[in-house]
């Protein structure tokens, strides 16, 4: 562990923990390669010397093994979990350094893994490198770092949950989505307002960041189901297609990305595929393809005969959060019927009534 910036001894003790786990934000250009390549993370204040101007206690681990987060998979986020956890009572909030690609993955499943969490989880990334003149990273990381520390009138934290903070914006994690490869403003959240605008003043969005709640215990959820698949419809989508997914030997879920609000083919092949998957208990949640909008299961012809087989509508969740959040259901729900229904409510913010 480094320590990047001591607590001063003439201000009530604030500490954030950094969390570097890879990604672009962490690399720099090699001349002699024309590359990028991953830099000592531990160097940080030689390229953010402006970390020193601010007034609260830093440290920074760094994972042993740095990943691009194309690599992220649940074995990754459970040691992210058990970091929190361990350092749980030490310090006051966290800031996670990710790469962007999965970053929303990451968000929504540590959304649902730090059960009744009261302090800030704060991810933020980088488009451009941290050794590049005109980056990104610096006012993400510095601004990820003040959010993290923030605290009320009454000493409690601004943000006591998951976010992803990106190009000004803080959105809630498990409501996320990367958007945009080539522009900064990577990240949207279509289906919920964002938690805080970073202008010349971040402005906090009180009404719709998560009660503070002090007086429940963290739970950390280390198990996670990864038996689980993506089955995206499209036009013209085939039998054999459909059944190499849905007839896989030891699927336990899909998430079943649907046309507008929930629509999917009435073929009878493709309904008979669902209701074989469902019997033989597999778990379906149908999620909307489009950016924005909700599922709405029943409201047109093509989505009624789903109800009737046992799909589970996602509602207005993305499909980030769906595919964690069926992960963690299914290694946390032995009973099928209790697990349908979580699926279908929201357990931390992920989805809409």
């Amino acid at each position: 562990m480094i320590r990047i910036n001591p607590a001063l001894p003439h201000k009530p003790r604030v500490s954030v923990l950094v969390i570097y786990t890879g990604g672009t934000l962490g690399m720099v250009y090699d001349r002699p390669s024309g590359q990028l390549v991953p830099f000592n993370f531990e160097q940080v204040l030689d390229r953010v010397p402006e970390i020193h101007r601010l007034d609260f206690e830093i440290d920074l681990i760094t994972l042993p093994d740095i990943i691009d987060s194309s690599n992220m998979n649940p074995t990754v986020w459970t040691e992210l979990a058990r970091l929190i956890q361990q350092h749980y009572t030490t310090y006051d909030s966290f800031v996670i350094l990710h790469g962007t690609d999965t970053m929303a993955y990451t968000a929504s499943a540590l959304s649902f893994m730090l059960c009744n969490l009261h302090k800030p989880v704060i991810l933020t990334g980088a488009q451009l490198p941290i050794g590049v003149a005109r980056t990104d990273a610096r006012e993400n990381f510095i601004t990820a770092l003040e959010i993290a520390a923030a605290v009320d009138t009454d000493g409690l934290p601004m943000v006591p949950e998951v976010c992803v903070y990106f190009n000004s914006a803080l959105l809630r994690g498990n409501r996320s989505t990367k958007q945009e490869s080539v522009h900064f403003n990577a990240f949207h959240s279509e289906n919920y307002p964002h938690l805080a605008l970073a202008g010349v003043r971040i402005e906090y969005n009180r009404p719709f960041i998560r009660a503070y709640e002090p007086d429940r215990d963290l739970s950390v959820h280390t198990t996670l189901d990864p038996n689980v698949a993506i089955l995206k419809l499209f036009p013209g989508i085939t039998e054999p297609v459909v059944r190499a997914i849905l007839d896989m030997p030891g699927l336990h879920g899909v998430v079943l990305e649907t046309f507008g609000a929930g629509n999917a083919p009435t073929a009878s092949w493709f309904l008979d595929a669902l209701k074989r998957a469902n019997d033989r208990g597999v778990v379906l949640f149908n999620v909307s393809q489009c950016e924005g909008g909700r599922v709405t299961q029943g409201q047109y012809q093509t989505s009624t005969r789903m109800n009737e087989i046992g799909v589970v509508s996602g509602a207005d969740i993305t499909t980030e959060a769906a595919i964690t959040k069926l992960m963690f259901l299914l290694a946390q729900e032995p009973d099928p019927a209790r697990l349908r229904q979580r699926l279908a409510e929201p357990i931390c913010g992920e989805m809409s009534l």
